[in-house]
């Protein structure tokens, strides 16, 4: 009871609407950089805020995994296992996933959840399972895998994926969908969601897989390049944060190249969020807006896969 009044007061006392703007910047430069969170803590502590304190807020943005997840790993709609499967031209020859299949014999339509860049961490291995319970068999695989797997904290696995190759890794993820589409639980209809790198991934399968993915969900990312957006097939379902420049400085371009190519697309901005919306381990989380977008998503699965 203790951790979930915990989770309550935490999110109720600090929102993305509580923070002061220069926090939250910084905290996107840090997730998105080699900055340590020792670095980060003593950059937000030096910056003046009218009302609080930076480093109390800063401390607050920092993930609490164990107080956020959803659907636990022993729910009895759902049956988890780690898989291990192969690779060729990725980063080892060799990958690893968090396979979540729902209760029953089966075939089920099958989901892919790419993670942020900092590989398979508990949120979204709950994401998942969320998918999982909406009757979708699902893979997340971990990209870290190949350098010895998630780490256990996010700030050593945003070094570890950097240190990765970039092409290799999307290899590794490309050759996970193909393993999830050809699984024998598997009906052969394939979606895939991604949050942050994972969403920039999701885009770049749509682009690299054409008929072979059946729906794709990307979250906040970073668009494909423009010349390739007519190889895209799968319908898309794209989830933009309100205030995001990084993001949102590829999205117009996006837009106007799916629209000159006639792709099926709906793109949705969601008001009074930042980056990592959905992300509900964090206060940047904004729980009307992430609720929504996810509405949307596992409704575009059932509509497009089956």
């Amino acid at each position: 009871m203790r951790n979930k009044e915990n989770t309550i007061s935490r999110k109720v006392i600090m929102t993305r609407s509580t923070i002061d703007p220069k926090i939250l910047e910084l905290y996107d430069e840090y997730c998105h950089s080699t900055m340590t969170r020792r670095d980060f803590l003593t950059r937000a502590s030096s910056i003046a805020i009218v009302s609080g304190s930076g480093l109390a807020m800063a401390s607050l943005l920092l993930p609490r995994y164990a107080e956020a997840h959803t659907i636990d790993f022993t729910n009895e709609r759902i049956k988890p296992h780690y898989v291990k499967y192969e690779s060729p031209g990725g980063s080892s020859g060799e990958m690893r996933g968090y396979l979540v299949k729902p209760a029953g014999d089966g075939p089920f339509h099958a989901v892919l959840i790419i993670h942020e860049n900092r590989g398979l961490n508990p949120y979204i291995e709950d994401v998942a399972r969320r998918v999982a319970v909406e009757g979708f068999i699902a893979l997340a695989p971990d990209g870290l895998f190949p350098i010895g797997g998630y780490p256990g904290n996010d700030d050593d696995g945003k070094i570890m994926q950097k240190s990765l190759n970039e092409d290799q890794l999307f290899t590794d993820l490309l050759n996970s969908a193909k393993f999830l589409k050809t699984n024998e639980l598997s009906t052969g209809k394939l979606g895939a969601v991604g949050f942050c790198f994972g969403g920039s991934s999701v885009n770049k399968l749509a682009v690299q897989m054409g008929v072979d993915l059946d729906a794709a969900v990307p979250f906040y990312g970073s668009a494909p390049a423009t010349n390739e957006v007519f190889k895209i097939q799968a319908p898309l379902l794209l989830h933009y944060a309100k205030d995001d420049p990084r993001v949102n400085s590829s999205r117009q371009e996006y837009k106007n190249a799916l629209e000159n190519n006639n792709k099926d697309f709906e793109m949705h901005s969601y008001e009074a969020t930042s980056h990592g919306f959905h992300n509900d381990s964090t206060p940047r989380y904004n729980e009307k807006q992430a609720k929504l977008a996810w509405l949307r998503t596992i409704s575009f699965f059932k509509k497009h896969l089956n």
